[in-house]
């Protein structure tokens, strides 16, 4: 059984097909005045204009081919001619009965499943990661759920940054830093390259740490700012270490450990995992044969010692410069190994989509890359596609910082929520008997329901401020507050089974029951805007509509209290009810205690 909203659409269509007028003004919505109705048809005011006709006669003609459907109490004509549509309680029963007994609680799955690369986080190798790269992770993780729960293949891919003018920027300042480093460095170098350059070893390395590097990656790029040489020295590292030169090799593959280790902490503390550990450093063997490839299509040309591919179009409104697939120095660059990359998912995964979740900054690079990949046949149009968002702000508007000023680090501000989280468990009397264990899991579900509800409860595209006071509160429009409802009815429900309390066929009656159906009702349609729109805050917004008409059917409605047929019907209102917020909140990547 279809979704009531979709299949009362099929039925406005063919009613005004019926009448010689396009079925798409049969489109059905949720009625902007729902003391008056549940759904309502619009469609009869553009069709006067093609029809020449008055709005509410087209209007009337519409409502007489709907009234005899048993799904409808009610069909009115209100103002010029909209059409007010009011389900009847037998509709809305045997809905909220089949999503009961559905276990993707009313989701549908997709009629053409495709295969989709979901390409994010994207964190750096030899840097921890910051709250700058919090959107990416936790959107690009609720895509990837979506679009496998939808029905598609899909592949989460985390894509390192590991390869660029950042390595060797990072090699040279830990040379400057530490003679034994450079020493080790000099002597590899020096040496005959091995042919098995990844069995090797080199024990001074071993000492370089994270916190190391991350500390000395800012100078350097600062310095490489003003100081010409340093940065050409700098270029100068990044070819050779991607020519496979020992001492440089050997000390960026250590870094590539330490980092990664890091990565899984932070991203496990997150709730977020990837099928592909990929990095830029994976596709570097392919580049060769990639250039050669794009010199023989007449794509790559000479410009100022470097070579470009001109991805610039006589219909552009703005200026877009050229991809740089090899620089004036000989090493390849960012957008060099993003179109090697494309070259490497065509081959190896073939995927109909890939999405990639970055900042909405980086919109013109991946324009320039699409283009360039598109033109050399990796890729077709409306296959590539950036997915991009706003920034993730202080109380002051800015991009979110420490009081010092500095970038905050991921790993501290996932410390800093849980620990606000612990606070606002105990100001809220939850928790306070159960076993510190339990306690401090709970307390860490709850920081993650916070951080992660907080962003996609926003359209991506848009800013928000981080206000952690407000995001960890039990009340409100949070992701404490989702929790907190689903634990209820958790409780309710064990509540009912210790009293042998069973639940059975759904009679809907009081106005709360039909809220919380149409309520239901509504996931689908959630489900399928979040998808076509890249945009999970239509999950988020679903799950807190369904958690604020749970409480209002709890409010007016007693279930264990209520005679055995109507308790009945409301224990499985309640079931649906959990089993769809609880299937909501894990596509957005949170997870529900089993009690508070």
């Amino acid at each position: 059984m279809s979704d009531l909203k979709r299949g009362l659409s099929e039925a406005a269509f063919a009613a005004f097909e019926a009448l010689g007028l396009p079925g798409e003004l049969g489109r059905v919505t949720a009625s902007d005045r729902p003391d008056l109705a549940d759904f309502q048809v619009n469609g009869a005011l553009p069709a006067a204009k093609r029809a020449g006709r008055p709005p509410r006669e087209i209007a009337g003609q519409v409502a007489e081919r709907l009234a005899p459907d048993p799904r409808l109490a009610a069909v009115e004509i209100a103002g010029p001619g909209f059409i007010n549509l009011r389900v009847s309680d037998a509709a809305l029963s045997a809905r909220a009965q089949a999503i009961a007994a559905d276990p993707r609680a009313g989701a549908e799955r997709l009629a053409r499943p495709r295969r989709v690369i979901v390409d994010y986080a994207g964190p750096n190798v030899a840097k921890e990661m910051h709250v700058g790269h919090l959107r990416s992770s936790i959107i690009g993780e609720a895509l990837k759920r979506l679009y496998r729960f939808r029905g598609d293949e899909v592949w989460g891919d985390a894509h390192f940054g590991d390869w660029g003018f950042q390595m060797g920027l990072l090699i040279g300042a830990l040379a400057d830093e530490d003679p034994a480093i450079a020493r080790a460095v000099e002597e590899l170098n020096a040496g005959r390259a091995p042919n098995d350059i990844d069995s090797l070893e080199a024990p001074a390395f071993q000492a370089v740490t994270l916190e190391q590097v991350d500390r000395l990656y800012p100078e350097a790029a600062a310095r490489a700012k003003s100081d010409e040489a340093y940065r050409d020295r700098a270029r100068r590292i990044t070819a050779e270490l991607q020519a496979k030169r020992p001492g440089y090799y050997l000390l960026w593959r250590h870094l590539a450990r330490v980092t990664r280790a890091a990565l899984e902490r932070d991203f496990h503390a997150l709730g977020v995992d990837f099928d592909l550990w990929k990095g830029e450093s994976d596709v570097d063997p392919l580049i060769p044969a990639m250039v050669g490839e794009l010199e023989e299509k007449g794509l790559l040309v000479e410009d100022q010692g470097a070579r470009i591919v001109r991805v610039a179009r006589e219909d552009d409104k703005r200026e877009l410069p050229p991809l740089i697939v090899v620089s004036s120095e000989g090493s390849a660059m960012y957008g060099t190994t993003d179109l090697a990359t494309i070259l490497d998912r065509a081959r190896s995964v073939r995927p109909d989509l890939v999405i990639y979740c970055v900042d909405q900054r980086q919109a013109d690079h991946f324009e320039i890359v699409f283009r360039a990949a598109e033109l050399a046949g990796y890729a077709r149009p409306g296959q590539l596609v950036h997915v991009g968002f706003g920034t993730m702000n202080g109380t002051d508007g800015k991009p979110f910082k420490t009081r010092a000023g500095g970038v905050l680090k991921l790993v501290d501000l996932i410390g800093m929520t849980r620990d606000r989280a612990r606070e606002r468990l105990h100001e809220a009397g939850l928790g306070e008997d159960l076993p510190e264990a339990e306690f401090d899991d709970i307390a860490g579900k709850v920081a993650v329901a916070a951080v992660k509800f907080a962003d996609l409860a926003n359209f991506r595209g848009t800013s928000y401020v981080f206000d952690i006071d407000r995001f960890t509160a039990f009340e409100g429009k949070t992701g404490p507050y989702l929790l907190y409802q689903a634990v209820r009815v958790k409780s309710l429900l064990r509540k009912a089974a210790e009293e042998q309390a069973e639940a059975g066929p759904v009679m809907v009656a009081d106005p709360a029951e039909r809220d919380l159906v149409l309520s239901l009702d509504a996931f689908e349609t959630a489900l399928a805007e979040a998808y076509e729109r890249y945009a999970p805050n239509a999950i988020a917004e679903h799950a807190w509509r369904l958690a604020q008409a749970f409480s209002k059917f709890y409010a007016a409605c007693p279930i264990l209290q209520a005679e055995p047929a109507v308790r009945a019907s409301r224990l499985t209102l309640a079931q649906a009810t959990l089993s769809q917020l609880e299937l909501a909140l894990s596509l957005l990547g949170i997870v529900v205690p089993e009690r508070m």
